[in-house]
């Protein structure tokens, strides 16, 4: 059963068949997934303090339900460090189609990998998780089985990947962690076996994982059509 604020939020967007990126993070959060810090705002003052309290790079993305893909408008802005740039950008952003607001959140670094969802007209909710980046990309390297996952899915979903191996660390480069990968990907299961009478598609995209944590970067809700 969806929690009411989950219900209150899909309700919301109905109409727009999707759910913008704010919104599906407050999903994702109200069910106890992890994601970055951020601010939603027009407000240069109100993004620069934010930028410094993070103290690091951040993201800037355009929040328009004019825009369901953003990387074809150009919408996403990664790396920025100084208040010019982030003002530069945001000017640039905010003149963009429908932009209502900014969502700037703090750059997190780590494996990318990707999970998502589609509801099988015959199996219902299916998982998918895959190394993100050019090996998804090159290989069509994922995973599919059907929700609620058991841990157990998991880890056969993690040792059927081409590019298996990057999971536990390659190259001198840093791993995740299984265990909290397994809580992610159960706790997305059941999201959309909850979803499953309103949701066509989810993807998060990227999931940023790191010895500790995995943290959804980006995140779509396609809504089924009436």
């Amino acid at each position: 059963m969806l929690k009411k604020k989950i219900r209150a939020i899909i309700d919301a967007h109905k109409d727009l068949g999707w759910v913008p990126e704010p919104d599906a993070k407050a999903i994702m959060k109200t069910e106890g997934l992890d994601i970055p810090e951020f601010v939603l705002t027009d407000s240069f003052e109100k993004a620069e303090k934010f930028l410094k309290k993070i103290n690091g790079p951040v993201v800037a993305k355009a929040v328009s339900k004019k825009i369901l893909h953003k990387t074809e408008y150009q919408a996403v802005v990664t790396g920025i460090l100084s208040g010019d740039h982030l003002n530069q950008e945001m000017e640039r952003l905010l003149k963009l189609d429908g932009c209502e607001a900014i969502l700037i959140e703090e750059m997190v670094r780590g494996l990318e990998v990707i999970i998502g969802a589609k509801n099988d007209f015959q199996f219902g909710p299916v998982v998918v998780f895959g190394i993100g980046g050019t090996s998804v990309e090159i290989y069509n390297d994922t995973a599919v089985r059907m929700a609620p996952l058991k841990p157990g899915d998991v880890f056969s979903m993690a040792a059927s990947l081409k590019a298996k191996a990057i999971l536990s660390g390659y190259r001198g480069k840093d791993g995740l962690n299984m265990e909290v990968l397994t809580y992610t990907l159960v706790k997305f299961s059941h999201l959309i076996m909850a979803l499953e009478n309103d949701m066509d598609s989810m993807d998060l995209n990227p999931v940023i994982c790191t010895k500790d944590r995995c943290i959804i970067a980006d995140a779509r809700i396609i809504l089924k059509t009436v």
